[in-house]
C-alpha cells in the first residue's frame, strides 16, 4: 500500500498545479468563446430560438466546467496527493450533477432547438479535446530523479 502512495506522490509531484489551473480556467474561457461563436451563427442561420438553444446548451458545459475547476483546484499544491484526487473527483461529481439537473431543467421548462442546444454542447468538447492534446505538455514536468 506505501508503495502505491509513493507512486500517486510522484505523479502529483511531477504536475504543476498552478499551470493546470491556469490551462483549466482558460478551457472554460475557449468553451465560453465557442458557445458565443456557435449561438451568432445559429442566430444568422437559424433563428433567435436556435440561438438561446445553443446559447443554453454550451452555456450548461461552461458551467459545468467552471463548477469542477472551483473545486478541484481549491486546494494548495502543498496538499497530499490522496487529497488532491479527492478534489478532482468531487469536482468531476459536482460537474455530472450540474449537467444532469441543467438539462432536465431546460428541456423541461425552456422547450429548446434539440439539436442547436446539443451540438452547442458537443462542440465545447472539442476545446476540452485540444486543450488536453496541447496543454498536457505545459502541466508536467520530468519526474524528480527520472532520467531523460
Amino acid at each position: 500500500m506505501s508503495q502505491d502512495f509513493a507512486g500517486l506522490k510522484r505523479v502529483a509531484d511531477a504536475i504543476d498545479l498552478p499551470a493546470a489551473r491556469r490551462l483549466a480556467y482558460k478551457v472554460v474561457l475557449g468553451q465560453a468563446v465557442v458557445t458565443l461563436v456557435a449561438a451568432l451563427v445559429c442566430w444568422l442561420a437559424a433563428s433567435r430560438t436556435a440561438a438561446l438553444s445553443a446559447l443554453l446548451g454550451g452555456g450548461i458545459a461552461t458551467a459545468a466546467s467552471l463548477a469542477m475547476v472551483a473545486v478541484a483546484f481549491r486546494q494548495a499544491a502543498a496538499a497530499s496527493p490522496a487529497r488532491l484526487l479527492g478534489t478532482f473527483f468531487g469536482g468531476e461529481a459536482l460537474k455530472l450533477v450540474v449537467v444532469v439537473v441543467s438539462f432536465v431543467a431546460v428541456l423541461r421548462w425552456l422547450h429548446p432547438a434539440p439539436i442547436a442546444l446539443l451540438a452547442t454542447y458537443g462542440a465545447t468538447f472539442v476545446v476540452y479535446w485540444l486543450a488536453l492534446g496541447l496543454g498536457a505538455r505545459v502541466m508536467t514536468q520530468p519526474l524528480r530523479g527520472a532520467r531523460g
